[in-house]
């Protein structure tokens, strides 16, 4: 069980990694805690976005739409690798997901398959929206794949976690397809070698 950074340290996390960070609004106090608590954490989710344009994309996170508002993550990795703060604590990124799974990585184990959505991920999983459209033809930039990597292994040192605490939404939530374009186990592997 874990306990969340605070903003000012997954800030320090981030740049200590070697991350260009953008710092957007109010990012450290904007958050859904109202809607449910925030923690204990357990790992790090992986999303794409399906928008392309780094501010519009920030934006979208940030703000989020009527029938899920913002922030949708706590990071937005754009294809240059920068990672723009848009929220800290509760962010409507993960949703409802599979309860086997979430064990799974909490023992830091093999992922089961997830064919159920009974779990509130929201509550335990940092979350990071990657800028893509996600059809599996956008490009996936090498400075944006670093980036998603040190992302996730700068969480996971803080927390003494394994790159077996990073997940993609698609195996977390049955029915999604994100992140598109990589392979989580390759991510994986690129997060074990940040860690050495």
């Amino acid at each position: 069980m874990a306990t969340p950074m605070s903003a000012e340290r997954f800030l320090r996390a981030l740049k200590d990694e070697g991350l260009r960070v953008v710092e957007v609004g109010d990012w450290r106090e904007h958050n859904r805690n109202h809607m449910g608590p925030w923690g204990p954490m357990h790992g790090v989710m992986i999303h794409h976005t399906v928008t392309s344009g780094t501010e519009r994309t920030v934006k979208i996170c940030y703000d989020g739409w009527p029938e899920l508002p913002g922030p949708l993550c706590h990071g937005v990795i754009a294809k240059d690798g920068t990672v723009h703060l848009v929220g800290y604590g509760r962010a409507n990124h993960a949703g409802r997901g599979d309860d086997d799974v979430l064990r799974a990585v909490i023992a830091e184990k093999a992922l089961p398959p997830d064919n159920e959505a009974n779990t509130d991920g929201n509550r335990h999983f940092y979350g990071f929206e990657c800028e893509n459209l996600g059809d599996g033809e956008d490009p996936w930039p090498e400075a944006q794949l670093a980036a998603i990597a040190k992302a996730a292994a700068a969480v996971c040192r803080f927390h003494k976690w394994t790159e077996r605490s990073v997940i993609g939404h698609l195996e977390w939530q049955p029915g999604k397809v994100d992140p598109r374009g990589f392979t989580m186990n390759a991510m994986r592997e690129r997060v074990r070698d940040h860690l050495k």
